[in-house]
């Protein structure tokens, strides 16, 4: 400790958004604290989606998650996916900042602390194994790495598998968004079992009409899994 005290003394961390000083590692400074669109007051219980109020209500629901049947109990977002917050998932996913990962595992931990148990399993919504070996890494296993890292939890990074591309979601309305996913991933054939029994929260970077999620926590219900949750790093708001 007093090591990494003397180092940081003459060479202070970087705000992990704009590269200011700052006190302690994977942080932000407080200016890009301040612009960051922290969900902090109402939202779904079952997606994360930030509602107008301010007392946080666990039996609110959004008006997407009224009318669609979600395959999953609860689901947490750490930010809207707006401004500061859409510039740090766009560093994260394109350019390889695995320090936005470590100091978002700190962010999703105390978001997602009410949805995670003695028995729960981390995982990571799985890329394709072209998109992955083009982008190198995969994001969302970084965050659930991190939020493992911080709770204590056990994560299986493979216990899903994305058997086919699926492209861009952009520009895809919502029905085509889960006809786009739909039967996209599946347990993985030697690896999917650990899922049996077990609670899970499904980790991913950026929820926007929660069909990624819908088809990654159907592949959890198919091996097994009991309780299954989700939560993202940010969630698209209506007016995004």
């Amino acid at each position: 400790m007093k090591m990494q005290t003397a180092v940081n003394a003459v060479f202070p961390p970087d705000c992990v958004c704009c590269g200011a000083p700052v006190e302690t590692e994977f942080g932000l400074c407080a200016a890009c604290w301040a612009e960051t669109p922290f969900i902090t007051g109402a939202s779904c219980d079952q997606c994360g989606m930030p509602l107008p109020g301010s007392d946080p209500d666990p039996d609110l629901r959004c008006d997407d998650c009224l009318s669609i049947a979600r395959p999953w109990d609860k689901g947490r977002a750490v930010f809207a996916y707006a401004g500061n917050g859409r510039r740090l998932v766009l560093r994260l996913k394109h350019g390889d900042q695995a320090a936005i990962a470590r100091a978002s595992g700190k962010w999703i931990a105390t978001r997602a602390a009410p949805l995670i148990t003695d028995n729960t399993l981390i995982v990571p919504i799985p890329l394709h194994w072209w998109r992955l070996f083009r982008r190198r890494v995969n994001q969302s296993a970084l965050l659930g790495q991190a939020l493992a890292n911080e709770t204590g939890a056990a994560m299986a990074p493979d216990a899903l598998r994305r058997i086919r591309g699926t492209g861009s979601q952009d520009g895809r309305d919502r029905e085509g968004r889960f006809a786009n996913l739909r039967d996209s991933i599946h347990p993985h054939p030697r690896r999917g079992h650990i899922l049996a029994g077990r609670d899970v929260l499904l980790v991913d970077d950026v929820m926007t009409s929660g069909a990624t999620f819908a088809a990654a926590a159907q592949a959890c219900h198919d091996a097994g899994a009991g309780n299954v949750c989700v939560t993202a790093l940010a969630r698209v708001a209506k007016d995004a």
